[in-house]
Order: structure tokens, then sequence, then C-alpha cells
């Protein structure tokens, strides 16, 4: 017999944690999936544990840059531990129990849909019924198809964040987010890092500048990073594990590290077998995160933008949708934020990207240590650049980044003006508290030739 639900969410990540928490609290009868840990791939391995790792090594750098003050050594142990709390001992019995006592019904195991209208999802030996179903099961670390990869040690970020014990060497293959902070990690805790990057430039979802200044700042903390670097077979030498490259190169190290995308996880659920279909991209859903009537997906999985921030944004479109609103998402002014030392964050469009969509871009670039005070306070060897994109027609700021200390909270302000479509002549008029990070967008909206 079917156990009756108002919805069932599949996957309690952070959107599917905010989607069953609206849920819950408006009265809903609500039952959560999870397979793994409630908490998802961020709470456990991903976001969470390499912010607290990469931290202290931010504050250690900061230190040593301050005026007075020397570099601390890192307490490997005292790191770990932090870690360990930080993820809860990678144990989720008090989620459980919390969403138990709000009233949820909790399963864990995997979950497979076995029938719609109502939907039916099936979880061993439990048959879920419910007119609202909201998938958010989040993705898996992407296998890219080199020859031999199965003969080497082969790391995803899961062991990466949570690992016991710092490699010698480690071979990254991958530029982008995951790529470049354990890469920094890895590299400040004294392991020798080659970064291996197939096309021409890391980041290369960004400016090509936010590329150029990645690299500075890893090979600065002694990476070696190689683009342009595809490789093509991997194998074993001793214990070595070693990548071929395309130009007969190798990279060796003792734990190859995949760092090169994510891929939706769907496999599990049998959709088609309901009449769903899916893609490469993920679970194709509209304008209200809806996939087919009654049929709801957040986060990695819907293949829009692989954030936490996005997904739990999503999560509250769902439960709002749910609960008889009629709320859409809009993903304009989405932030990006890789949280190196110093902090990459970019937020809109490049100038690539606005051309392609038929405007007519207008870049400006400023270096922060010539205009502003405030990375002189900072730090005795100030670092950061601004760059901003507009479009000449409407005036109005499209696109922004910038690799700066503390990047991550003021790239908001440009997200915000992206966002409402707040115009160049208005941002110029701004007045920024001084001495701050945030006056560089005065300086770089002003370089802006309109």
């Amino acid at each position: 017999m079917d156990e009756q639900y108002d919805a069932v969410v599949i996957g309690m990540g952070p959107g599917g944690e905010v989607a069953a928490s609206q849920l819950i609290q408006a009265g809903k009868r609500v039952a959560v999936v999870e397979r793994e840990l409630i908490g998802g791939e961020c709470g456990y391995w991903a976001c969470i544990p390499s912010k607290t790792l990469l931290r202290p090594l931010e504050a250690a750098a900061g230190a040593a840059g301050a005026a007075g003050l020397e570099r601390p050594e890192p307490d490997w142990a005292g790191m770990r531990s932090y870690r360990d709390t930080m993820i809860r001992h990678l144990d989720d019995s008090k989620q459980v129990e919390g969403y138990r006592s709000q009233g949820a019904a909790v399963f864990k195991g995997t979950a497979r849909f076995v029938g719609r209208d109502p939907w039916v999802v099936e979880v061993g030996e439990h048959r879920l019924s419910a007119a609202d179903v909201i998938v958010a099961t989040g993705s898996s670390a992407s296998r890219p198809p080199i020859e031999g990869l199965e003969e080497v040690e082969v790391w995803t970020n899961r062991q990466a964040t949570t690992v016991e014990e710092i490699p010698g060497r480690a071979v990254v293959v991958g530029g982008s987010a995951v790529g470049v902070e354990m890469s920094q990690f890895f590299a400040r805790m004294g392991c020798s890092v080659t970064l291996v990057q197939r096309g021409p430039s890391l980041m290369d979802r960004e400016e090509p500048r936010v590329g150029e200044l990645t690299a500075e700042l890893l090979r600065g903390d002694g990476v070696d990073v190689r683009t342009g670097a595809e490789p093509r077979k991997a194998y074993r030498r001793g214990r070595d594990s070693v990548l071929e490259l395309h130009d007969g190169s190798e990279a060796v190290g003792d734990v190859v590290l995949l760092a090169a995308g994510r891929r939706p996880r769907l496999e599990h659920l049998e959709l088609d077998a309901v009449g769903v279909r899916t893609g490469a991209a993920g679970l194709e859903v509209d304008e209200r995160c809806r996939a087919a009537p009654g049929l709801w997906a957040v986060g990695d999985v819907t293949g829009v933008a692989l954030f936490t921030h996005v997904a739990k944004y999503q999560g509250g479109v769902v439960a709002a949708n749910i609960l008889g609103g009629d709320r859409t998402a809009e993903y304009t002014g989405v932030p990006r934020v890789v949280f190196a030392d110093p902090e990459i964050a970019a937020v809109g469009l490049t100038a690539d990207r606005a051309r392609e969509q038929g405007l007519d871009p207008v870049s400006a670039e400023v270096d922060l240590t010539a205009g502003l005070a405030r990375p002189w306070t900072y730090e005795t060897s100030p670092r950061g650049r601004v760059g901003v994109v507009a479009d000449r027609g409407s005036r109005t700021l499209v696109g922004a980044w910038a690799v700066a200390p503390l990047a991550g909270e003021w790239i908001h302000t440009a997200a915000l003006a992206i966002r409402e479509g707040i115009g160049v002549d208005r941002l110029r008029d701004g007045i920024f508290q001084f001495p701050t990070y945030s006056e560089g967008y005065t300086l770089a909206v002003n370089e802006l030739d309109l």
C-alpha cells in the first residue's frame, strides 16, 4: 500500500533542505529521502570542508602580510579536527532526528519512480505517493575519458576534502573552482602540485584576464600550472601515478585529483519509466523549476548553475509554487566565487557572452593598489584588480569580476547592480565607504569609455 504525503523531497542537500523546511513549516505532510547524508555534497565533501581547510592558510598568509606580524605555522592536526567537526564526522543522525521532530518522515535509501498521477516513489520496501515530488539529487564528479585512469590513484573532491594525510605530490586535472582551490590548499600544505588544464586558460568560463591572474597567484604558491595540456593516458610507474599529456610530456604524482566538472546524479531514479526525459545536462525545468506537472527539480540536477546558493534559491521558488504561489526563477546576477587567496569573484556576463547576446560591451580594468587606500591598509604587499563590463546601448552594468582580498563579499555590490539594471551613471554617483575594496567599482566604472 502506498504511503500518502503532500510532497516528497528526493535528495537532502541545501536545495532539498530549503524546500522541505518551508513546506514543513507551512504544515504540509512531507517525506524526505536521502541515500547518503542529510546536508548533501556541499555539507560533507565540498563547500563546507574545502572552505574550512582553506581558511587557516589564508589567515596565515594574511598574518605574514600584515605589518608587525609573522606567518604562523599551520597545525594540520588542529585543522583536520575542526574540519571533521564541521562535517559532523560524516554523521547525519542529528539531522535525521531534527526532521523527524518537525513532523517529516525520513527515509534513507535510493529512490526510484514507479508511478505517476499521482507520483509514486519507491524507497526500499516503502512506496511513497504524493501530488508533488521534488528531485534534488545533486551531482557527482565527472570522470574524463583518459585511457588507463583506473590504474592510478584517483581522487575526487570527496577524497581531497576529507584527506587524513597530505600527499607528497598531486596532479590536479581541471582549472576551475575545485581545481584552483585544492591546488592552492595542497601547495600551501607542502605538497608538490601540478595543475593540468585542457583549455588555454584557467577559469575558462570567466574573462581571460581572470584566468591569467589565477595562474599567477597559483604559481606564486609553487603550483606547476600547465594550460593547453590534454591528458591522453594514465599509468603506473612504480609507486608513481603518471599522466601522459598530448605533447608527450608527463605529470607525475602520488594521486590524481579529478576536478574537471560534474554531472547530474539521475541514474538511479528511473524517470524514463514514468515518461520523464532527462539529458546530459540534467532534468530540464521551466521558469518555475517544474519538470512536469507535480514534478519539480532544484540544484545541480537541473544543470542551470551548479552553485549551492542557486540550489537554495530554487528550493524557495519550488516551495512557494507548491504552496499556491506563482513564483518564477530569475538567474540574472548570480555571483560566482572561488575561495582562493586572494578570492576570485565574478558575476554577470563576460564581454564575449554579452556580444553573443547582441549587446555592445565596453570593458574596463583597474589596479586597486594604484587608486585605493584599502589594499595598503590591509597588507604590506597589496594585491587586487577589478574589471567591469557595461552595455553601451543601455549604459548598464552587465558583468564584473575581481581578484582581490574578500572579493566574495563585495562582489555583491556588482551583483545587485546587474540584477536590478542599475545604470553606470548612477553607479558613478554612488558614495562608497572609505577605505574599502568596494570603492574599486567607482574607479572601474569611471574608466568605461561610454
